[in-house]
């Protein structure tokens, strides 16, 4: 049985990529779940997996080293799957020193336990061993064109403290693979959407916000141009670059599905209108009304867009979902957990941990 380390996988990316690989292996595969749970870090996630066999989730720091090399020594790892890291530029903007010790250092931590686990005394790698750090397309800094695409061989250029950091662990990891021939890949994403997601990110807190009807906060002009993901293609493809692709490589994992956060916000208002019953008093509520114009994030990149030509061409993969379906399966999931809204914005899903596991 392979055994997965996933780190961050009690996160929005990483719980969706546990769903996922259960789901699609079954009892074919073992997770161990390493996660310190920070406010985006919500175990409610993962209720549907808890009491498997092959699920074990560990509550762990991946700054600590010693907490990291003694999972490798407990579990005989196969993969590991890097999800864990401060992800929300905001926050970077007010506190960057965190950004940097949990994405930079805690990368560093996890690459050194993996090599001190896998490496033979040739120096060379057990065999069947990969490590994939997930990154994010904020890396390559803004497209000023607008029929430009970001490329695995665009060259980096981070503007805020956040994507800093992330291209700070891309090199890290580059450096041991081109180093020691450590076997790993990066993948480099498009903004992911879908259930789990903490609402401080801009599609459920839209939601969130509409349904209760309160103010939509728009940064700037609104034009800001993303390329959207949903995140199950996301999981689909992160598990197709560990089976089939090369290692040292990097491959950009994009949604084709390119708009403007205001647009987002109309697409979003629309289908609400069209969701929701005519007798649910929420749809008087949800109105354009609600748009609220504010100051512009400082170091706003404009426009972010990948082309995932090199992940189609090599491996197969493909965004499977329109962007339409996927945010009303969206809208949907959150319609349906309503519990789970409630408890992530009012801090109460910190409880679950404690009386899941505190008293064990």
């Amino acid at each position: 049985m392979r055994t997965y380390l996933v780190t961050g996988g009690a996160g929005f990316i990483g719980s969706n990529y546990i769903h996922y690989m259960l789901k699609k292996y079954q009892d074919e595969i073992r997770i161990i779940n390493v996660d310190k749970l920070t406010y985006a870090g919500n175990l409610e996630n993962l209720k549907g997996v808890e009491g498997r066999g092959n699920y074990t989730f560990i509550k762990a720091d991946i700054c600590d080293s010693g907490a990291i090399r003694r999972i490798f020594a407990e579990y005989d790892i196969d993969r590991v799957v890097h999800f864990a890291a401060e992800s929300h530029v905001d926050r970077s903007i007010r506190d960057p020193e965190v950004f940097v010790k949990t994405n930079v250092l805690g990368t560093l931590v996890m690459l050194n336990a993996a090599k001190e686990a896998w490496e033979l005394p040739d120096g060379t790698f057990k065999e069947g061993k990969k490590f994939l750090h997930v990154s994010t397309d904020e890396v390559y800094g803004s497209l000023e064109d607008e029929n430009a695409y970001f490329y695995e061989t665009t060259p980096y250029d981070p503007h805020s403290p956040y994507s800093a950091s992330k291209a700070s662990s891309d090199m890290l990891v580059k450096s041991y693979m081109d180093t020691y021939r450590f076997p790993a890949n990066i993948t480099n994403c498009s903004n992911n959407y879908g259930p789990y997601q903490f609402p401080e990110k801009l599609i459920p807190l839209i939601i969130h916000n509409a349904l209760q009807g309160r103010k939509l906060p728009v940064y700037g002009d609104g034009k800001n141009v993303r390329d959207w993901l949903y995140v199950e293609d996301h999981a689909k493809g992160i598990d197709m670059v560990q089976e089939k692709g090369r290692l040292f490589e990097t491959y950009n994992i994009g949604g084709h599905n390119e708009k403007q956060n205001i647009q987002i916000i109309h697409i979003i208002l629309d289908t609400l209108q069209e969701m929701l019953p005519e007798e649910d008093p929420r749809r008087e509520l949800v109105s354009e009304g609600l748009i609220t114009y504010v100051e512009d994030r400082k170091g706003h990149d404009r426009r972010y867009a990948i082309a995932p030509d090199k992940i189609k061409a090599e491996i197969g993969w493909y965004p499977e979902t329109k962007f339409e379906d996927g945010i009303r399966r969206t809208i949907q999931w959150f319609f349906e957990h309503e519990e789970w809204m409630k408890n992530v914005t009012s801090g109460d899903y910190q409880k679950y941990y404690e009386e899941m596991y505190c008293g064990k």
